[in-house]
This record gives C-alpha cells, structure tokens and sequence, in this order.
C-alpha cells in the first residue's frame, strides 16, 4: 500500500483495524512482517530486524485518549514535545501555532480546567510543535458533540491548508472524509479494501461491504438486462432501472444497485426535471425525522430511501400514502457486483 496525498482518510467500521495501523507506523506496536518507509526512509523492515524508534521517526501522532499531562498547564504540555533548532517547517514556531488554534488564551491554564473542544485543539497543537514529516489523527473529534465538532473542524482544515503536512485520518464518520481529505482507503477487517480519490469511493464503492460502510440507504438486489450507449439496465424487485455502465467487468448477471438518499429527487404535481433518466412512481410509506432532514421511505417497486429538507416536505405537503415520482440521475445509481 503506497500512500502519496496531502489528507488521507482512514475509513472503516470500529475494530477493523485503524488505531493499529497508526500505531504500526508510529513504531508503538511491533509487525510480525511488516515494511514502513517515510518519504526515503526506510522506518520498519521485519525482514532485517529493522526498527527506528519512535521519538526518532518524525511523526506526530494523536491518540484518541490525547494523551495530555493533567498534573501539566497547557504550556507546558506544548513545551513537552516541542522540537527546537533546525527543522524543515521553519513556520512551525510556537507563536504560529497556538495562533492557528486559537489556544492563546488557554496557555497558562491547567489542562484539567479544559473543555473537550479546547484539549483537542492543544493535543493538535502538541503534535505539532514536534515538527513532523506526517501527521496521525485517531479519530480526533469520535468524542465531540455535533456543534464543538462543526466548531474544531475548520481549525483542522487550516492546519492542512498552513502547515502542509502530510496527514493520515482515521475517522469512521463520512462528512469529516468529505471536509478534510483528498484521498481514502476503506479498511475493514484489518485489510485494504478500496482505496482512491475520496470522491471516486463514495461514488463507486468496490463492493457490497464498502457501500454499506458509506452510509449508501438503498441496496436492492437487481439482475442486468441489457447494455447498450454506455448505460446498464437493471431490473430491482418489479422495476427496471438504467445506470452508467461500470465497464467490461459487469456486462450480464446478479448485482446490488445501490442509491443514497440525498440523490433521489421526489416530485408531487409538477412537472419534473429533464436531466435524470430515472423516473419511477412510487408510494410513501412512512416519513421520520433524520438529524436536521426528513428521511422518506418509498415503494417504487423496491424500497427506496430519500432525504429531503423539513421546508421541501412541508411544501409538498408529504404524507404517507401520497403517490409522486423519484428522479435519479444515471450517475447516482451505483452497480455492485453481487
């Protein structure tokens, strides 16, 4: 596995592997075969008995515990790790910083006394001033609520725009991947099952189990008819629908056709768009509440989920039972080998 991009997200469902990677390449567990190179340093070769110890390999790294010093002001934990003399990001001083995180007014203060949102901010920090060639981040908002992590996020965003240092992030949340990184890989199971530009994975997941993990709310078991113009006909419980064609490897038998919500477009009494190949009458069966949107879940010959605004519901005036039309685009509809 070869990793070159500025934010790589490490995607998967919990035990599948991440913290462990993290710690192989930071040097806090030892491989029983294992090959790890930084840029052209070779860190890890089982094969020789290879081994650079980790404070000598230039990785910063924050775990999900952030390991701060509570008996430690904020000050001093940022002095802990701070590498001084040369270094090759000579802009990252202590002053910048801090004034990056916004942590100035946090300095004198005992760790203890912090906030979940402030710690993240200064273990960040910390992991900083030790003036690393690739930067770890195990999950580094997992424990924050909805509002402190919409709060930390654009300081993360500013620490990869400023300081470009490579960074590895392990997250299992979706919109964290589509803010942050450039690059994924998928790993579930301790194995690398997807890997590419994050939105390359999210349109086309390689399998059944990728597409589940990226949160995909419609998977119906279909079979291919026909292929023809670059589009793929497949028909899902008693409904034929047309995708772009995946390519060679999938020209005839079982598949998985696989819709997210926000790509269904739900009409009532108008005229629908031109653009969307798809259009399928369906019956609402049930509508719920789905964080700050409404989930509808629809009967268009197989059970098929969309995600709509509170406002565009109440305009429609939605209820179960209504018929209307779901409008999706070729490109949305995503084809699994089954």
């Amino acid at each position: 596995m070869e990793v070159d991009s500025r934010v790589m997200a490490v995607f998967g469902p919990s035990g599948s592997g991440k913290t462990s990677l993290l710690d192989l390449l930071c040097g806090l567990r030892k491989p029983k075969s294992a090959f790890i190179q930084l840029d052209d340093d070779v860190l890890t070769d089982t094969r020789v008995n290879l081994a650079v110890p980790t404070r000598q390999r230039g990785i910063g790294y924050v775990p999900q515990d952030l390991a701060l010093f509570p008996h430690l002001s904020v000050r001093q934990n940022l002095l802990y790790g701070c590498k001084t003399g040369a270094t090759t990001h000579a802009h990252l001083t202590f002053d910048r910083v801090i004034e990056v995180l916004d942590i100035p007014s946090l300095i004198e203060r005992p760790v203890i006394e912090l906030s979940g949102g402030e710690r993240q901010r200064v273990a960040v920090a910390r992991a900083l001033l030790a003036a690393p060639r690739l930067l770890l981040l195990d999950e580094p908002l997992a424990s924050l609520d909805a509002k402190l992590k919409a709060r930390i996020m654009p300081y993360l965003a500013r620490i990869r725009d400023e300081f470009q240092i490579p960074m590895l992030y392990v997250t299992h949340d979706r919109l964290e991947t589509l803010r942050l990184a450039d690059h994924m890989m998928v790993l579930i199971k301790g194995k690398v099952v997807q890997q590419g530009k994050v939105a390359d994975v999210f349109n086309r997941p390689g399998n059944l189990d990728v597409a589940g993990l990226l949160a995909v709310e419609t998977i119906q078991p279909g079979r291919i008819q026909n292929c023809a113009d670059e589009l793929i006909t497949v028909t899902a419980g008693s409904t034929t629908i047309t995708a772009v064609d995946p390519g060679p490897s999938m020209k005839a038998g079982d598949v998985y056709v696989c819709i997210r919500a926000e790509d269904v477009i739900l009409l009532k009494g108008a005229d629908a768009p031109s653009s969307p190949r798809n259009h399928l009458p369906a019956t609402v069966r049930s509508i719920e509440t789905e964080g700050s949107l409404m989930r509808i879940d629809l009967d268009c010959g197989f059970p098929l989920a969309a995600l709509l605004t509170r406002q565009a519901c109440e305009q429609m005036a939605l209820k179960a039972g209504d018929r209307v039309v779901a409008w999706i685009k070729a490109p949305n509809v995503h084809i699994v080998p089954r």
